[in-house]
């Protein structure tokens, strides 16, 4: 019998199916009707979720290509079901964002992603997880190679390289660890962190690998040169999926791979971790402050965003002495909710980027000004986006920030004094754009601009007002993931 979760993965492969085969459809309502059917699986999941419960539920185990040690295992802990959730939020968004372009094949490769997405968070198994992971990766390459802007063949050809050279040595690495190991189920590889999982050359060699596939996909500084340029030439929604989703799978793959398995090897080289989140955090808006064209300049804040998470992580992981348990667990939590956080809002101001561009045809900085006089609500709610970007308290923003620094002030107060020049600098890139989009006089070329249409504000109202209610009341995203952030704070004490 088929579970939830394979219900769940299956329905975006099977609505692709469905937008193929439609006639006299432009793909749109088929896609959304199926997003919206996964949405409801994956609140039943949510809703039939043990908070209080350790480990893995809605577990399905079968065996597969048991020759190879892999098995079609699939389960959810409080970030996978929160990256679930999270998935269901971000995809049809993204296709209500974006503007309809001929023919169906946009929307089908659109549910592919979205399946691999499903796959990659649930996933327990390596073999199954790698697969799900490169299969987003195809999906994402069309996309952004078909209907990208200027430039596309390049960016396009950029974001495969990288990818799928860091996803080569990340096989390489499993393939040893098997090899020495027997096995490539996430649990039982765990199982063996502590008292190290590889000895010797084959343990640098396997975490090195493992670290550079992940880095790129989140992407950690140095790794990052390919974000900007496909960020920009993406088509919005497809940005908006980018930055929303699948940067959140290197992030994942951190916390569930490479942290639980190689503990000892992160402490050996712990500061100079930390050094390479601090270069994202602090460059990033540096990079982002000297960009005129929007999109380009929200790509890199979304590095500096997921610089924190990444800061928190090995700053607990990375920590020589066991770190104050309340503290430990701040960090974290800060990071889980800053996961879910940073993909609401990126995908909110790539959304705003994209109206901007629609109205005038093109998105730099420069080519408008005093947009309040024209287009109030526009800028009121984009405002709003920007304001939860850098942190502004009563916003989604602020909590996972917040906790971020909280709890790694007090394992590395000196790492984390250097980070907080990431905040004012992202702050100051928010205001100078604030100030020369919405401010001053208008310019003549924006004196037509529509406000926000009505299919417009179904858009942006609902995921403000989330906004909002996780920066006041932020329990409910807090209770999906609580016992699995004092289930992996175990791992460092």
């Amino acid at each position: 019998m088929v579970g939830v979760i394979t219900t769940i993965v299956l329905l975006p492969l099977i609505g692709a199916i469905a937008v193929c085969l439609w006639p006299q459809s432009n793909g749109r309502p088929i896609a959304l009707i199926f997003n919206a059917t996964s949405a409801v699986c994956a609140l039943g999941l949510w809703r039939n979720f043990d908070t209080t419960a350790a480990g893995l539920q809605f577990v399905e185990r079968h065996a597969w290509i048991p020759a190879i040690g892999a098995e079609y295992l699939v389960g959810i802990d409080g970030l996978s079901l929160l990256l679930v959730l999270l998935t269901s939020l971000i995809i049809p968004f993204a296709f209500l964002a974006q503007p309809a372009p001929d023919g169906r094949a946009f929307y089908a490769t659109m549910l592919v992603m979205q399946s691999a997405l499903y796959g990659t968070f649930t996933a327990q198994n390596f073999i199954l997880w790698f697969l799900f992971y490169e299969m987003s990766l195809i999906p994402a390459f069309l996309l952004i190679k078909i209907w990208g802007g200027q430039n596309r063949d390049r960016a396009a050809t950029k974001f495969f390289l990288y990818t799928f050279l860091g996803s080569v040595a990340m096989l390489l690495s499993f393939l040893g660890i098997y090899l020495a190991r027997g096995t490539f189920d996430f649990a039982a590889l765990a199982g063996f962190g502590k008292s190290g999982l590889l000895t010797g050359k084959l343990a640098w060699l396997t975490f090195a690998g493992i670290f550079v596939g992940l880095a790129v996909k989140v992407p950690l500084f140095p790794f990052h040169t390919w974000l900007p340029d496909t960020y920009q030439t993406a088509p919005t929604g497809v940005s908006m999926v980018l930055t929303g989703v699948l940067s959140k799978m290197g992030v994942y793959g951190f916390v569930r791979l490479l942290l639980p398995l190689f503990p000892n090897e992160i402490k050996v080289i712990g500061p100079w971790l930390l050094a390479l989140a601090i270069c994202s955090i602090v460059f990033a808006p540096l990079a982002a402050l000297a960009q005129r064209d929007l999109k380009r300049m929200i790509a890199y804040l979304s590095i500096n965003h997921l610089g924190y998470c990444m800061f928190a992580l090995f700053a607990v992981a990375a920590s020589p002495v066991v770190a104050v348990r309340i503290d430990t667990h701040a960090a974290l939590s800060g990071v889980f909710m800053q996961i879910f956080n940073h993909g609401i809002t990126a995908a909110t101001l790539f959304y705003f980027a994209g109206l901007l561009e629609q109205r005038r045809g093109l998105r730099g900085i420069d080519d408008f000004g005093g947009l309040m006089q024209r287009t109030p609500l526009l800028c009121g709610w984009m405002s709003v986006a920007m304001f939860s970007s850098l942190g502004l308290p009563g916003l989604n923003g602020f909590i996972g920030e917040f906790l971020i620094f909280k709890g790694a002030f007090a394992i590395t107060g000196l790492f984390t004094a250097i980070a907080v020049i990431g905040l004012l600098v992202t702050a100051v890139v928010f205001v100078r754009a604030m100030q020369s989009l919405f401010s001053g006089p208008l310019a003549e070329s924006c004196s037509v601009f529509p406000d926000l249409l009505r299919g417009e504000k179904f858009v942006v109202v609902p995921v403000t007002l989330l906004m909002f209610a996780i920066g006041i009341a932020p329990q409910f995203i807090f209770n999906i993931f609580n016992t699995t952030v004092v289930q992996m704070a175990r791992l460092f004490a």
